[in-house]
């Protein structure tokens, strides 16, 4: 007999992890009659612990001594809800410390887990925060909010342990495969490894129709199409559901049928708005005129905006709200400020803002200016109507009846007064407002109403998946299609609509996998086909609008070689194909499923997953092959392969020295080489590696044309693979130390390909690089055993600064001791002229590498590391006592140390952008590097290949 059964399944539960709350419900299986809202434990003040039905979303770091281990007590043990993160405090306490004290705030965790220009498994949170905070990943901070869930409801639920029940965790509509892979990242990382994925708006809709379910045919008779339209703390979801009669007079068919793509636009936007209007009005810090806040304080004001719109747009509400900004440190309360929102200013402010009214034919702003801070990618353009407009065209031509709306802002009755008229007004109608009682709960008690609906107790939406899937081809020109000029062709692997569990096969395509060999996948999805389209099918060869398309995370596999495989001698296997084809399918937890099944042997299967850390660059579509330059690139691949081949041919130095220009006679110019043609020629000479060995000029042609092959180390997706393999060289070192030329190289090489290098392996060339410029500049005298690789200080100070993702203090190191380099030679060179010795290179290198280590904006880099402002505005003060007109690379480093983000946690203070654009005014500098000062700009090519120090790849570009 088993004495410790396991704990039985007794609920549905829901979970609505949102940006600003979290909410649970649930429903006995036994009697799902009600859903219920489960009230959270949580601390409410030290020591005071209080169920409540919303969980903030947010955490505190608390520092040292700051809070006493009594007041953090909760009704379970410290370790069971904090899913192995550093000591925090979690939900409304939290909130009420994060208003107090600036920095130690983690808020809008699941904004960021769709921030795919960071890296979101990084410690990057709180965003901003100083020195001596703990900091932890997005996927950490969500995990962390969902293990207190956990935590609270198995201390009242004893029986019924969570991780044992039916769950439903609720995301964006709008989530990509990255976002929905890292939130189940957070569900596993909280003890719960057995969730349901669900959109939010889909949620929404269940909860109203089980509470209109015992009349639903004469509550929809008159409708055919609704539109939910759920605006969350970070998110504006968008999703249509059609409404089919039934015939017999029974319930409707019920279909979704489109959904919004990610629009980072919500409650957060509208707050960040409130409080640059408040900033403006507070006025300044003392002794600061014309200071803004830092983003801690810009983060506290927000918080404080939050509260007084909510006050300001409830049932009921009064005239006025004051938001009061405490003060800092000795001065909390005598430093604080206040101001007095008007409710109709916050009315105007969020109405014409956020919903003005505009025409169908409204289109998103793509200009800069939308509200932009705290490091994310919010929308460019605040209007919520407009993209609404654009997302209707996209599923046209019909228009929705009826509107049901979500979200804590639309408990202002203008704002869904607002919405509702422009939608009448484009349909030249009224259209119904479906009554959403409680927007706060309606998510989390959705989600367990779709529990109930897929065991036939409540209404059911179909709908499958909410996106069509395509894999990009390599070939732009498939049998029997022809490719228009400069189009993708594709392939669809998975067509909207299709039903969890369905696995679509793709017989009429096979791929060959190499063992031992990477291969790519490049995936889009859609939520809509293009004007005048139809709806592809599993198999069906397409033209691939990349502009219209989300670009997926890329997926890379390598299968790896067996030793005990037949044929295989000395333990090496031999080099064999495998015929494989495509299988997707949408998996019942609600996202995308692709495996490689073997066409031989169906039962061998291998599953492909995403590359969530894959930095943010892409490379332009694929080119349409030219027969003429395959026929060269053959040819070029037979001149690598005559000068580092196995041939036994005799090669001259001649013919070794200039193989460059060989194949820059085959190919073009090298500067115009393509991605693709690089990374060929990278492969190339990697599989002939050894051959570098013969001599220093073989060498030096190999580390040359390899390096230059791979920059910046990423941009494909199996860069990441290639800069594995080049890895294993580093060990090694150069095979001719003697010679400098090599050395210079080597340095090259590894500053040209860091890009596609993680943190460790950056941290050990910083390791190599300091030890080598140790050697170069003092000698090897008492470093027994040292080998080091020759090179002058210049070349390895081009790789030290080139390193984007060792830790801030690592930079600050370098920084200053490139700036005690800079002020002694800049001090010597008067003296030094007189010698006739000039110095004005070294300066110059100098100086570019300290723009370099201190750039605002990193290329490769994730934002969170770059120095700190403060570092960096102490090195302007420093390069503002030089002389600009001679030493133009001081203004140059200012510019990039000065460099507008639009981020308050990187950017310096406007004063000194100010000071920095008035000494290049009066040089006359170029107008790129004004505009880079005064406002977020892109650069232009000559400025990137200065910063840089060559130029990308065509068709190469970075994100920012």
């Amino acid at each position: 007999m088993n004495k410790n059964p396991k704990p039985a399944t007794h609920y549905i539960v829901g979970i609505d992890l949102g940006t600003t709350h979290t909410v649970v419900a649930y429903a006995p299986l036994a009697s799902p009659d009600g859903i219920r809202v489960f009230d959270i434990a949580q601390l409410v003040a030290p020591g005071e612990v209080a169920a409540l039905p919303l969980l903030p979303s947010v955490r505190f770091h608390p520092a040292d001594g700051e809070l006493a281990a009594s007041a953090l007590q909760l009704p379970w043990p410290a370790d069971s809800g904090n899913a192995g993160q550093p000591p925090g405090v979690i939900g409304e306490l939290a909130r009420r410390l994060g208003a107090q004290v600036p920095g130690r705030l983690v808020a809008s965790a699941k904004s960021w887990l769709s921030h795919a220009a960071v890296d979101r498994l990084a410690p990057i949170l709180p965003w901003g925060a100083p020195d001596g905070v703990p900091k932890i990943s997005p996927v950490e901070a969500s995990a962390s909010y969902l293990a207190h869930v956990r935590a609270a409801w198995n201390a009242h639920f004893p029986d019924s342990p969570l991780e044992r029940q039916e769950l439903r965790l609720t995301v964006p509509a709008s989530f990509d495969e990255g976002a929905r892979a890292l939130t189940l990242s957070a569900a596993r990382l909280a003890g719960l490894p057995q969730v349901q994925l669900l959109e939010e708006p889909q949620a929404a809709f269940h909860d109203w129709l089980l509470r209109h379910q015992g009349r639903l045919d004469q509550e929809l008779a008159q409708i055919r199409r609704v539109l939910v339209c759920d605006v969350g703390g970070g998110t504006t979801d968008l999703s249509l559901i059609d409404v089919e009669p039934d015939a017999a007079g029974g319930s409707p068919r019920l279909m979704r049928v489109g959904v919004g793509n990610h629009l980072m636009l919500g409650g957060d936007n509208m707050d960040l708005a409130l409080a640059h209007a408040v900033e403006a009005r507070m006025g300044n810090a003392p002794g600061a005129p014309g200071a803004p806040l830092s983003a801690s304080r810009l983060a506290q004001l927000m918080d404080r905006c939050r509260a007084a719109k909510e006050v300001l747009l409830a049932h009921g509400a009064p005239e006025q709200a004051p938001v009061t900004l405490l003060g800092g440190g000795a001065r909390l309360v005598g430093g604080s400020r206040t101001v007095m929102l008007q409710r109709d200013e916050v009315e105007r402010l969020i109405v014409d803002g956020f919903f003005p009214p505009v025409g169908l034919d409204a289109q998103p702003v793509q200009a800069r200016g939308g509200i932009v801070a705290f490091g994310l990618p919010y929308a460019r353009d605040a209007a919520i109507t407009r993209h609404i407009a654009a997302f209707l065209r996209q599923h046209g031509p019909d228009l929705p009846d009826a509107l049901l709306l979500n979200g804590g802002v639309f408990r202002a009755g203008a704002l869904a007064q607002r919405l509702a008229e422009t939608l009448g007004a484009w349909r030249a109608a009224p259209l119904r407002l479906l009554h959403n009682d409680n927007p706060d709960v309606a998510v989390a008690r959705g989600a367990v109403a779709h529990g109930l609906a897929q065991r036939g107790l409540a209404p059911r939406i179909g709908g499958g998946s909410a996106r069509s899937y395509f894999l990009r081809l390599d070939e732009a020109k498939a049998p029997g299609q022809q490719a228009n000029a400069g189009q993708a062709r594709g392939i669809c692997i998975l067509p909207r609509g299709s039903e969890p569990g369905h696995e679509a096969l793709l017989t009429g395509r096979s791929f060959a996998l190499r063992v031992g060999q990477p291969v790519r996948f490049q995936l889009f999805s859609a939520v809509a086909e293009g004007a005048g389209q139809a709806l592809a099918q599993a198999g069906e060869l397409v033209t691939l609008d990349e502009d219209a398309l989300v670009r997926l995370p890329p997926i890379v596999m390598v299968l790896a070689a067996d030793p005990a495989d037949p044929g295989a001698s000395n333990g090496q296997p031999v080099r064999q194909d495998i015929a494989v084809q495509l299988a997707a399918s949408l998996t019942d937890v609600g996202t995308l499923e692709l495996h490689c099944v073997a066409q031989l042997d169906a039962r061998q299967r291998w599953r492909l997953a995403f590359d969530l850390r894959q930095p943010q660059a892409e490379a332009g579509g694929p080119e349409a092959p030219d027969p003429r330059l395959a026929a060269r690139m053959a040819e070029a691949i037979a001149q690598i392969d005559r000068i580092f081949g196995t041939n036994k041919q005799p090669v001259s130095p001649k013919e070794v020295t200039q193989l460059r220009a060989q194949l820059e006679r085959l190919l073009g110019d090298r500067a115009q080489w393509t991605t693709p043609v690089l990374r060929q020629l990278f492969d190339a000479l990697w599989q002939r590696e050894r051959g570098r060995r013969r001599s220093a000029a073989h060498e030096r042609v190999w580390l040359n044309l390899a390096g230059y092959g791979l920059r910046p180390g990423f941009g494909d997706p199996l860069d990441a693979w290639r800069a594995q393999q080049l890895w294993t060289l580093l060990p090694l070192g150069v095979q001719h130390p003697n010679d400098r030329q090599v050395g210079a190289e080597w340095w090259t090489l590894w500053r040209r390909v860091a890009g596609g290098l993680d943190a460790t392996g950056q941290l050990r060339l910083l390791d190599d690089f300091a030890f080598n410029l140790q050697i170069s500049e003092e000698g090897a005298d008492g470093l027994e055993g040292a080998r080091p690789v020759s090179g002058s200080a210049g070349d390895m100070l081009r790789l030290g600064a080139s390193l984007e993702r060792i830790p801030p203090a690592y930079k600050s190191e370098i920084g200053e001791w490139l700036l005690g380099r800079i002020n002694k030679s800049t001090a010597a060179s008067p003296a030094r002229q007189r010698a006739g010795h000039d110095s004005s290179a070294d300066d110059s290198l100098y100086l570019w590498a300290l723009g370099r280590i201190g750039t605002r904006e990193p290329f490769h880099g994730s934002p969170h590391d770059v120095v700190p402002p403060d570092t960096a505005s102490a090195w302007i003060d420093s390069l503002l006592a030089l002389d600009w007109k001679r030493l133009e690379a001081a203004a140059f480093a200012a510019v990039n140390l000065a460099r507008v983000t639009d981020d308050r946690a990187r950017d310096l203070p406007p004063a000194l952008r100010e000071q920095v654009l008035a000494r290049l005014h009066a040089i006359h500098a170029p107008a790129p590097w004004l505009a880079m000062v005064a406002g977020k700009v892109e650069l232009d090519e000559a400025t990137e290949r200065r910063l840089l120090g060559e130029s990308l790849p065509p068709g190469l570009r970075l994100m920012a």
